[in-house]
């Protein structure tokens, strides 16, 4: 099966891999650009911990003269990969969540508990889920310091509208909300809403599936869990019913 990735660069790379060696054909089309921002090596001074829900603001951090003072410090990351680097970059004090924002609030509730002080949120210009706002009914102050931006793409490919056009990708990947609104808007923009919505949508969660609504698809697949492993299961499954075996 023609897979279309949709991931930043830098963590496409990995995700294409892994399908190409399950057999699939895989394009890569970058549907959010990552800018890294400066994060001055004074923004963590004051911290007794810090929370990580992308490896894009660890990525950030990491080229930062912030990081020395981050490492070390407890680390809450929002799921394995995340941890991963985590840990590869410096970490040493790495508690791990459940994939999700909302798995994490209550390790950020533990940590708070046993560390009074300033907790910080390591995050991008535009986040899915306002874990400051979830926290301050709890009495819990998270600092939010933004780290990275993730532009959307003003165009797809050539040669993503020349194999949507086509009819050749049979499932498009899509990791974030913001991807999913993104490849909607652009496949209507360029007349490519009728291809695009024939095409299988795997989600990562709910809320990525939600973003795509306006393209009205046929067949949305989320996966169970919001990790590349659950990613690469539903490929799998989609693959099967795909090829009819």
């Amino acid at each position: 099966m023609h897979i279309l990735v949709t991931r930043p660069e830098a963590d496409a790379g990995r995700l294409a891999a892994q399908l190409e060696a399950l057999g699939h054909t895989v394009s890569v089309d970058p549907l959010l650009q990552i800018s890294a921002l400066p994060v001055p090596a004074d923004s963590l001074e004051d911290a007794v911990g810090i929370i990580a829900t992308s490896r894009n603001g660890l990525r950030a951090l990491a080229q930062s003269p912030a990081l020395d003072a981050a490492t070390r410090l407890p680390l809450i990351a929002v799921g394995a990969a995340t941890a991963e680097l985590a840990r590869t970059i410096g970490f040493t004090d790495v508690t791990t969540g459940e994939g999700t924002a909302v798995s994490i609030l209550p390790l950020i509730e533990a940590m708070a508990r046993k560390r009074p002080g300033p907790l910080v949120h390591i995050r991008g210009e535009v986040v899915a889920y306002d874990l400051a706002a979830a926290l301050l009914p709890r009495g819990i102050d998270l600092r939010g310091i933004i780290v990275y931006r993730a532009s959307p793409a003003d165009a797809l490919q050539g040669a993503t509208r020349d194999l949507l056009a086509k009819g050749e990708i049979g499932a498009v990947i899509l990791m974030s909300p913001r991807t999913g609104a993104t490849f909607a808007r652009l496949a209507e923009a360029e007349g490519l809403a009728g291809a695009a919505r024939k095409t299988v949508l795997i989600c990562l969660s709910p809320a990525v599936a939600a973003a795509v609504e306006p393209l009205r698809p046929e067949r949305v697949e989320v996966t169970e869990r919001p990790d590349s492993a659950a990613v690469l299961a539903a490929v799998t499954q989609v693959a099967t019913l795909w090829s009819g075996v």
